[in-house]
């Protein structure tokens, strides 16, 4: 099967002189399409980097990033831009939700920006919103959500626009345990059901335990890249969010 994305000799420098900071050191990665990867390591170990440049929110010093196939290091930051607007959508821990705009408006952003009509942002946010459980929850404004439920909300908007990746950076880490785990069910949902690819960085082995393949990052290599025999099953994740 052809990779999806491939990560060939990628290295990310900061800085030069006494105060260079190599954060990646040579990494090699293919990511297939489909796949549910948890990327793992300690604190400064160039996860969070290599998640970056995934994202295309930055590039890589030298190395190959190629998606399905493009080259991306060669693209300019506006070719760069419209790659993130049709094939990425992303979660953060932080929710980043606009605080005083409705759920229904903070899913409609990423197509306000692609310039999508009226109407087919309200359709399409409408059916993001009940996809992950949250029909009904349009109205509502962050301030009236639970943490669940606005984590619920930035992926409807991360999934609006049908990206073929996810990019989920420590989604859980604002969540109590119960919450943390209805969305990686939800997560995981997505990813079985929808065959969204899902990278998903984390520093909880048992949020990692809900993907296919563990990938361990240590002083800027991979340290180790495994299958996960046995992911966790969660339960069904689309029933209706938690009241507040």
């Amino acid at each position: 099967m052809n990779a999806l994305i491939q990560l060939r000799g990628v290295t990310k420098r900061y800085g030069s002189g006494a105060s260079e900071l190599m954060a990646l050191k040579g990494i090699s990665l293919d990511i297939a399409a489909g796949e549910f990867v948890a990327i793992m390591g300690p604190s400064g170990s160039g996860k969070s980097t290599a998640m970056n440049i995934l994202g295309c929110l930055d590039t890589p010093t030298a190395g190959q990033y190629l998606f399905k196939g493009a080259h991306v290091e060669a693209l300019s930051r506006d070719q760069r831009a419209r790659l993130r607007r049709r094939y990425l959508g992303f979660v953060f821990q932080g929710f980043n939700l606009l605080a005083r705009t409705s759920a229904q408006e903070n899913v409609e952003l990423p197509l306000l920006y692609r310039g999508d009509s009226a109407s087919v942002r309200r359709v399409a946010a409408a059916k993001a919103l009940q996809a992950v459980g949250l029909g009904g929850w349009e109205g509502h404004t962050p301030g009236e959500l639970s943490g669940g439920q606005q984590q619920r909300v930035a992926i409807a908007r991360a999934i609006v626009t049908e990206p073929a990746v996810v990019l989920a950076d420590e989604p859980t880490g604002n969540l109590d345990t119960q919450r943390s785990h209805e969305i990686m069910g939800l997560l995981m949902a997505l990813n079985r059901d929808k065959g969204i690819t899902v990278l998903m960085v984390t520093h909880e082995p048992d949020m990692a335990a809900y993907a296919r393949r563990m990938v361990h990052f240590v002083d800027g290599a991979v340290a180790k890249d495994l299958p996960n025999p046995n992911p966790t099953i969660a339960a069904p994740a689309l029933a209706p969010a938690e009241t507040t």
